[in-house]
């Protein structure tokens, strides 16, 4: 019973703790990526207020529209240089679709107005280059203006007026942000955008809503949603999934055998209590049964204390994980080295249900054997020499 309740708690424990890992790092990604994207691949999707207007009005579920440009840009500061994925955006509407604007560390991303120039960057970003609020960088994109001096590329100083942090290193470390109308000027786009960001009530309707637009919109536009764009991210984390609910399913196979083994031996030691049995009357199918009876029970009363214990501590894990740390005087989980600080369960009644399922149908596959040896015992082989 222990062995059986034992493996069935770290199963449930282990499998909240990665649906818990799995939904953080969702939440975290689509706190800056949009669950529907409409993009124009040459960056030229133009009348996007109609666009805008037209699926506020036409499309259900849709809580958030914004329009954004983007590219790709060299920020430099003194000496230091970095790589970044640069973003367009209108403040008042980039707030309803992304958690940037809720996320600011210094300065306000409402400081983003048309014609200042101002940049609104990760804290990794500026930890790097050693900035902050106030700073002036120089912004350089891969387009090239030709100049009396000959073909150089487009840049333009900036003024820090912001710095985000969202918890993910892609974001914080490779993202800036500047108004909308700065990002035309720059890559001189006119009143033309890059594509639109939706954000939805229901996440796991993007699919849905990505085919209704796709038939909807021009067909030069191409419509995408989170599942398309991270699907290969979250494909791992469902094989990691998988992979160790059949490994920590292995403990709840070798807590089966045993139920085999003791039963086993009860049956070599009680091979004269079933003879005399046998001699009253009872059945070969009523000695099994009595066999089969007790290892179920095994099996039953183990996985409930197992199931119980499981959910409790799935329920307080991150009550129990940071007295644990402060036991072992370290930080198990550093924010340094991992997207996620503290564990987190999320229990899903499927995983418990499966679990259980699994736990009591090895436990009463192991009482077979037993059991049919204790029916195979011969009343006068044992017997013989009581």
């Amino acid at each position: 019973m222990g062995g059986i309740a034992l493996a069935v708690m770290l199963l449930i424990t282990v499998l909240s703790v990665m649906n818990g890992f799995e939904s953080e790092l969702r939440e975290r990604i689509l706190g800056m990526a949009s669950h529907v994207e409409i993009i124009s691949p040459d960056n030229r999707l133009a009348d996007w207020q109609s666009l805008q207007q037209q699926i506020d009005a036409r499309v259900s579920g849709v809580t958030g529209s914004a329009p954004y440009v983007s590219g790709q840009a060299m920020v430099r500061a003194g000496s230091r240089m970095s790589g970044v994925m640069l973003r367009g955006v209108v403040p008042q509407e980039e707030k309803t679709v992304s958690v940037v604007g809720d996320s600011m560390v210094a300065g306000s991303f409402e400081a983003l107005q048309p014609g200042k120039y101002g940049l609104v960057i990760g804290s990794g970003l500026a930890f790097d280059l050693g900035i902050g609020v106030g700073d002036e960088v120089d912004l350089m994109i891969p387009t090239a203006s030709v100049t009396p001096a000959g073909v150089v590329p487009r840049f333009r100083r900036f003024t820090v007026v912001g710095i985000f942090e969202v918890g993910m290193y892609e974001y914080d470390s490779g993202l800036v942000l500047m108004s909308l109308a700065d990002a035309q000027a720059l890559y001189r786009l006119d009143d033309h955008i890059t594509g639109m960001r939706l954000q939805l009530e229901n996440m796991f309707a993007a699919p849905q809503v990505a085919r209704q637009l796709s038939l909807q919109v021009q067909p030069s536009l191409y419509v995408t949603d989170w599942t398309r764009q991270h699907a290969n991210f979250f494909h791992a984390i469902a094989t990691e999934k998988t992979v160790m609910f059949i490994i920590l399913s292995l403990i709840i196979a070798v807590a089966a055998f045993n139920i085999v083994s003791t039963l086993v031996m009860v049956v070599t030691d009680k091979q004269g209590d079933i003879a005399i049995l046998r001699t009253l009357g009872m059945t070969p199918r009523s000695i099994m049964a009595i066999f089969m009876v007790q290892g179920s029970l095994i099996g039953v009363f183990g996985t409930l204390i197992g199931v119980i214990l499981g959910v409790l501590l799935s329920i307080n894990i991150e009550t129990i994980f940071p007295i644990l740390e402060r036991l072992l005087h370290t930080d198990l989980l550093s924010a340094d080295v991992y997207y996620i600080s503290q564990l987190v369960g999320e229990l899903h009644r499927s995983d418990i249900v499966r679990i259980t399922v699994m736990a009591l149908g090895l436990s009463f596959l192991s009482t077979l054997y037993p059991a049919w040896r204790a029916a195979r015992v011969q009343p006068a082989e044992a017997l013989r020499y009581d």
